[in-house]
C-alpha cells in the first residue's frame, strides 16, 4: 500500500469500513454534544450529519473529503429558542435561514467566480488561519483529556506509535485502534459506565424524530431568522479555512476544483435538510480533517462509508449507546493529536511558501491572526480571518531592496 491514498482512490470494503468507522468515532462526540446542550435530539443530529454529508459529497462531485457534523456556532441561539422559549419549529426556521444564506452566496460565487479567493487569502493569511483552526480547538481536547490523564496519555501514545511505526493497514487506522485500546483499558479500570448500553437493548431500533414529538415543519419565526442567519457568515469563513487546510493536506485545491461555491451549496442544502429533520446546522469538521492528516488516506469513498454508518447508527440504539459510553478522556487523547496536526499543517504552509518574516507586513498579519484566533473566546477563527484578510489588502509590504555595488567593487571599477 502506498504511503498516501488519494481523493479519487477507492479501497476495498474490508478496509473502507474500518476507515469510515474511524471517521464516525472522530465526529461522533461533537455531533451529539450540540443537541445535548441545546435540547435537540442526538439521534436526529446523527441522522442529519449522515444525510448532509452525502448531499455535500454529491454536490462537490466527491472531490472534497469532508464530513459534515453539528455546528457549535449556533449553540446559544438554538438553546434560547428550543429550551428557553420552547419554540422548536421557530428554531428550525432559523436553521433553514442559515442554509438559505449559504445558497445565496453560492449563487453569487457561481456568477462572479471564486478565483478572487486566492488573491485575498495568500499563504501569509492562509497559514496562520489554518494553524489557529487547530490550535484554537486544543483547549477542548485538553479539557476532555483532563478527566483521566493516564487513560488519555495511553490512548495518545497508542495513536502516535501506530502512526509512526505500524506497517500496512494498521498504519492507516491508528485513531480507531487507539480508541478501542483506550476503551479496553478504561473498562478494565472500571471507569466505563455501561448502564445505558445494557438498557438500550430494551428498544433495539428507533426512528429519529424531532424531540420525540414527531415531524414538525420549520416556521418562519422572524426573531429566530434575524438571530441565526447572520451567524452563517461565521461558519462560512470557517469552511473557507477548512478548505485551505484540506488543500494543504491532500495536495489539492478544493477552492478551485470543484470550487468553493459548490462547497457552500453542499453545506447549505445539507443545513436546509437538517432544518426539516429537526437537527442543528451542519458544517465541515476539523476532527475528520485531522484524521486525514494523521492517516494520509484522503479517499472520499471512506467519507461516504462514514455517512452511511452514521445513518445506520442513528437508528440502532445499542450502537449509539456503545459509542456514547467511550470515556471522554479516551477521545481527549486522540483529539490532542488530531487538532495538533491541523495546527502544524498551517505552519507547514508558511514554510513551503517561504514566507519572508523579515517583511514587517507579513510579521504583523501573522501576529494579529494568531493573537485573535487563539485569544478571542467566541468566533476567534472567523474574526482573525476577516482582520487578516483586511490587513493583507491594506498594508504595503517592504519594497524590493535596491541592488547596489559594494564599496570595494565600486573602487575596483574606478581603477579600471
Amino acid at each position: 500500500m502506498s504511503t498516501e491514498v488519494q481523493i479519487h482512490e477507492r479501497l476495498p470494503l474490508t478496509q473502507a469500513i474500518p476507515l469510515g468507522l474511524q471517521h464516525v468515532f472522530a465526529m461522533f462526540g461533537a455531533t451529539v454534544l450540540v443537541p445535548f446542550l441545546t435540547g435537540l435530539s442526538p439521534s436526529v443530529a446523527l441522522l442529519s450529519s449522515g444525510i448532509g454529508t452525502i448531499i455535500f459529497l454529491l454536490l462537490t462531485k466527491s472531490r472534497v473529503p469532508a464530513y459534515l457534523g453539528s455546528s457549535f456556532a449556533y449553540i446559544a441561539a438554538l438553546t434560547t429558542f428550543v429550551q428557553t422559549n420552547n419554540n422548536h419549529s421557530g428554531a428550525m426556521g432559523g436553521v433553514l435561514a442559515v442554509g438559505v444564506v449559504y445558497i445565496i452566496l453560492y449563487l453569487l460565487m457561481a456568477v462572479f467566480g471564486t478565483n478572487w479567493i486566492h488573491k485575498i487569502v495568500p499563504p501569509i493569511v492562509a497559514g496562520p488561519v489554518v494553524a489557529i483552526i487547530g490550535l484554537s480547538l486544543t483547549p477542548v481536547a485538553i479539557s476532555m483529556a483532563s478527566g483521566n490523564w493516564p487513560i488519555a496519555a495511553f490512548t495518545l501514545a497508542v495513536a502516535a506509535l501506530l502512526s509512526v511505526y505500524a506497517k500496512g493497514f494498521l498504519k492507516i487506522i491508528p485513531i480507531l485502534i487507539a480508541i478501542i485500546a483506550g476503551y479496553i483499558v478504561a473498562t478494565v479500570m472500571g471507569i466505563v459506565d455501561l448502564k445505558a448500553f445494557y438498557a438500550s437493548f430494551d428498544q433495539l431500533f428507533v426512528f429519529p424524530v424531532v424531540l420525540g414529538s414527531g415531524f414538525q415543519l420549520p416556521s418562519l419565526d422572524k426573531v429566530a431568522i434575524l438571530v441565526m442567519a447572520p451567524l452563517a457568515l461565521v461558519t462560512i469563513i470557517e469552511d473557507l479555512g477548512h478548505m485551505i487546510v484540506l488543500g494543504n493536506i491532500t495536495h489539492s485545491d478544493p477552492i478551485k476544483n470543484p470550487g468553493f461555491h459548490r462547497v457552500l451549496l453542499g453545506n447549505g442544502l445539507a443545513t436546509v435538510v437538517a432544518s426539516f429533520l429537526g437537527g442543528p446546522p451542519v458544517t465541515t469538521y476539523g476532527e475528520n480533517i485531522g484524521v486525514l492528516a494523521v492517516t494520509k488516506v484522503y479517499s472520499t469513498f471512506n467519507i461516504w462509508v462514514a455517512a452511511i454508518l452514521a445513518i445506520i447508527f442513528s437508528m440502532i440504539n445499542p450502537l449509539q449507546a456503545a459509542i456514547m459510553s467511550i470515556p471522554t478522556a479516551v477521545m481527549g487523547g486522540v483529539t490532542i493529536l488530531l487538532f495538533g496536526m491541523i495546527g502544524t499543517t498551517g505552519l507547514r504552509t508558511l514554510i513551503e511558501a517561504k514566507v519572508d518574516f523579515s517583511d514587517t507586513k507579513n510579521l504583523i498579519i501573522a501576529s494579529v491572526i494568531f493573537a485573535l484566533g487563539i485569544g478571542l473566546p467566541e468566533h476567534g477563527v472567523a474574526w482573525a480571518t476577516i482582520i487578516g484578510i483586511t490587513l493583507n489588502l491594506v498594508l504595503k509590504g517592504q519594497p524590493e531592496p535596491v541592488k547596489t555595488l559594494s564599496v570595494e567593487k565600486q573602487n575596483n571599477n574606478k581603477k579600471k
